[in-house]
């Protein structure tokens, strides 16, 4: 790692998710050779989001999903510490230990927290599943509290919340325990932010896994023993909670909303899930790893041109216009236990075909920060579940 030089231009990434990682191995490549680039992050790996729940039931999977920053980077330095404040007037960021550091460019990639909405008692009684700890406190519940009998709740049937449940019936299966596992959604239907045919397919697929679908169900407490919904009360003995999103503490739990250039200034954008991002044609942009991703590319070419155009010009010419972001992926993929459900254009796949795509995208993405071996080991584990 190349120590900062205190007179050069300073770029700042703040977060290693997604769209952290990615935007600073970009901007590894772009930067001019005189800018510094220092990325910060609470941990020293990046962590394979959309892979978690796998370590519910395989823990040896939390190996493959976990990339060392020091591996997966070469020219950036490399801060393992928590953002605590973004000043954007002094151009400053605070940190956890103390120390604030100055930047010239700066991008918030902090990505999202647990969203609990106020609901008395959901957040001291609930587990998410935002880590690798999180997954190890679920599995530990499940045998403690459920191997013999019991009930499992998630809250939430977005795509996490699916992804833990359907893991969860695979894991009771394959220990032979007698729990019943229950999804929970206020809205009408599973997987709500999508199409109406991907929805019935994931739907079909947790039925045909043995997963309890409750829809149109609002959470309106929780105790230690009960969660109490519109529809009347639900037992529990394990409660997982993936049903929102909010932003970082740094970032005030807020997601700040920003247009299609993905600035909230001149100096300092916000990538990924950390930002209510409306794309280049008016539309929102879904929290995903797909748009975090494609964020980033979009991000790392206007900070290099920003900062090559300060470095190089003359003073005379006028800025580059920073190039904006349109959102488009070419489908979606969701596990469900052993089972996967996928959407490329408009057709919709179940069984093997989806399980092979679903295990091509997390490896994918691990062949892309450089970690191959651990995108072998990943797509072992997801073809082998």
């Amino acid at each position: 790692m190349l120590a900062p030089d205190e007179t050069a231009m300073r770029v700042l990434v703040l977060g290693a998710g997604y769209a952290g990682l990615t935007l600073a191995r970009d901007l590894e490549r772009r930067l001019p050779v005189d800018a510094d680039l220092t990325v910060v992050n609470d941990s020293p790996h990046h962590l394979v989001q959309h892979e978690v729940h796998r370590a519910i039931r395989r823990p040896a999977v939390a190996d493959a999903i976990q990339v060392p920053l020091d591996e997966a980077l070469d020219r950036a330095e490399v801060v393992v510490d928590r953002v605590t404040g973004v000043d954007r007037d002094a151009r400053t960021v605070e940190l956890a230990e103390g120390d604030a550091l100055d930047y010239d460019y700066c991008a918030v990639c902090l990505g999202a927290e647990t969203a609990y909405y106020g609901i008395p008692g959901l957040e001291a009684h609930s587990v998410p599943l935002k880590r690798v700890a999180d997954a190890e406190t679920i599995r530990k519940r499940f045998f403690d509290d459920c191997d013999e009998g019991g009930t499992v709740v998630v809250g939430g049937a977005g795509l996490s919340g699916v992804q833990v449940a359907g893991e969860l019936a695979a894991l009771r299966d394959e220990e032979g325990a007698h729990a019943d596992v229950v999804l929970v959604e206020q809205l009408d239907a599973v997987a709500p932010s999508f199409a109406e045919p991907f929805q019935r397919a994931v739907r079909d697929e947790l039925l045909d896994r043995g997963v309890e679908i409750r829809t149109e169900t609002t959470v309106e407490s929780v105790t230690d023993a009960t969660v109490a919904t519109d529809t009347g009360d639900l037992d529990y003995d394990l409660l997982v909670w993936t049903g929102g999103i909010a932003g970082d503490d740094a970032m005030g739990g807020e997601r700040p909303p920003v247009r299609a250039d993905l600035r909230l200034d001149r100096r300092t954008f916000v990538v990924g899930d950390a930002a209510r991002a409306v794309d280049a044609d008016g539309e929102p942009v879904p929290a995903s790893a797909s748009a975090a991703l494609r964020e980033a590319k979009t991000v790392a070419g206007n900070v290099a041109a920003q900062v090559e155009f300060e470095l190089d010009g003359d003073g005379n010419d006028f800025a580059p216009r920073p190039d904006p972001y349109r959102f488009e992926v070419p489908g979606w993929i969701v596990s469900v236990g052993d089972g996967a459900v996928a959407q490329v254009g408009p057709s919709i796949f179940r069984g093997k075909a989806a399980k092979a795509m679903k295990a091509t995208v997390g490896a994918g993405h691990l062949t892309s920060v450089g970690a191959i071996s651990r995108a072998v080991d990943l797509v072992d584990e997801e073809l082998h579940a």
